[in-house]
């Protein structure tokens, strides 16, 4: 995954540093010093958690540089997730629609965000794409179907 992530982002520097925001898993902090310089990072993690069946309010932390407390949160990755789970049912554990290879699986998820992408309009007829200028134009089933590819 990350290495699908390094080739769209600009490699950042300790001017201008990538904002990353996840859960307290502490994975996350050796994978991400594998693929950037922690000085070109604000990295933060949202902690939550539970005592028996009350919810402890979270805890925000910072791990690399000097991210905003208020900047520090997981909604919109958790949002994502959860669309993912319900469109791509072979995320989602005990589904008949599993997939059998990690290709299969792989194909699924970037068909999902081609579409997600550049089909899904997310306000006034406007792509994700198109915020980033990759497209000029929403695409539908019929343009993926009939584009032609080109190869370097």
């Amino acid at each position: 995954m990350f290495n699908k992530f390094e080739d769209y982002v600009s490699h950042p520097t300790h001017k201008h540093k990538l904002g990353i925001y996840s859960d307290g898993n502490d994975d996350y902090v050796s994978v991400l010093q594998e693929y950037f310089h922690k000085d070109s990072l604000c990295y933060g993690q949202k902690v939550k958690s539970k005592n028996g069946v009350k919810i402890i309010p979270a805890i925000r932390r910072k791990v690399f540089g000097n991210p905003s407390h208020d900047d520090i949160d997981t909604n919109t990755n958790e949002s994502f997730n959860s669309i993912l789970r319900e469109r791509l049912s072979r995320l989602v554990r005990k589904s008949k629609d599993h997939s059998k290879t990690k290709f299969q699986l792989n194909n699924a998820l970037f068909l999902f965000q081609f579409y997600w992408n550049f089909m899904h309009e997310i306000d006034k007829k406007v792509t994700p794409a198109m915020i980033e200028r990759q497209a000029a134009k929403i695409w539908t089933w019929g343009n993926f179907l009939h584009a032609k590819l080109t190869f370097a």
